[in-house]
């Protein structure tokens, strides 16, 4: 599961889901209102507050389909920034 950092930071750009709902690793991010704007405003804010830089391989609509598969994407590029 993901830190409370990255689930503050992802609810800010999903304003289909409510306060008190939780946010399932499968839900898809679209029906939460996730749109194309939204991806290159929450990628600019996750390479700011967690210091690294998306990939272009990284950069598909994929990659932001889900919490689940974002939080895998974004760790792989932390744990490589560490090493």
């Amino acid at each position: 599961m993901w830190d409370q950092k990255f689930d503050d930071l992802l609810r800010r750009f999903l304003p289909f889901l409510g306060a008190d709902e939780k946010l399932s690793e499968d839900t898809t991010l679209r029906d939460l209102g996730l749109d194309s704007l939204g991806i290159v405003e929450l990628l600019a804010a996750l390479e700011q507050t967690y210091d690294v830089r998306f990939q272009d391989e990284a950069l598909g609509q994929e990659t932001f389909q889900t919490p689940g598969v974002l939080w895998k994407v974004l760790s792989g590029l932390v744990e490589e920034q560490a090493a």
